[in-house]
């Protein structure tokens, strides 16, 4: 198993410098823009990771109120994977914040402007900073719970983030992906944004899992406690 991380490690690691070898140096400056487009593919791959992890949280949240009173191990389980997956999302979203940020000042003359994609994101990004919160400072057996309907709840605006484009006429071009004819990149630029997708995607999992571990190891000793709390009330 340790072999086994290690191997992820080197090849996450040779992943980001192919990455930032392709986006940097391979791939031809935008038509319009020029350099500083290069941001994009940074951009896009912090919204995917962001789009996965928050997925995944989703989905452990789910079993997690599936089998809270049915199968304790596998509960604990979903929820320690819930947890890291919303820590990993949150990074994936600042990322996409400040990289935007960051593109949109040379490119529109503005740090921020208040248009349907960028409000609906930082709604999103309250939403799970809110949820680490409340995983943080909140105590009590429903603890748990509660955070699981907050992170199912939540989810709903992440597809008004990815619609938002489509629904309204924001500052924001049209889509990269499925945008419909004439939209998105010149598929000279794709090796970039293929490369950073499964760069950045596999070092947000390798930190999940990494995550996982420490929170599932924290819910087994919180458990073990109260069990010999229990025991020591019952003697």
């Amino acid at each position: 198993m340790k072999l086994f991380r290690w191997l992820w490690v080197v090849v996450t690691l040779g992943l980001l410098a192919q990455a930032f070898h392709v986006a940097m140096f391979v791939v031809p400056p935008d038509q319009t823009q020029g350099e500083i487009q290069r941001i994009f593919y940074y951009h896009i791959g912090s919204w995917c990771g962001m789009s996965v992890f928050f997925a995944i949280n989703l989905g452990a949240s789910i079993v997690y109120l599936a089998y809270r009173n049915r199968n304790t191990d596998r509960a604990m389980k979903a929820d320690a994977l819930a947890v890291a997956a919303a820590e990993m999302g949150v990074v994936f979203c600042t990322v996409g914040l400040v990289t935007g940020s960051l593109w949109a000042r040379p490119v529109w003359g503005i740090w921020w402007t208040w248009d349907e994609r960028l409000t609906s994101t930082l709604v999103l990004y309250l939403i799970y900073v809110a949820y680490l919160l409340l995983r943080r400072f909140a105590a009590g057996p429903q603890m748990q719970t509660l955070a699981a309907v907050m992170a199912i709840f939540g989810y709903a605006d992440v597809p008004i983030v990815y619609m938002s484009t489509r629904w309204w006429r924001t500052q924001h071009p049209a889509p990269v992906f499925f945008g419909g004819p004439n939209a998105g990149l010149d598929p000279s630029m794709f090796p970039a944004v293929w490369w950073n997708l499964a760069a950045w995607l596999a070092w947000g999992a390798l930190i999940v899992t990494f995550r996982y571990g420490i929170a599932y190891r924290d819910q087994l000793a919180e458990q073990n406690a109260a069990l010999r709390a229990l025991e020591v009330t019952g003697s």
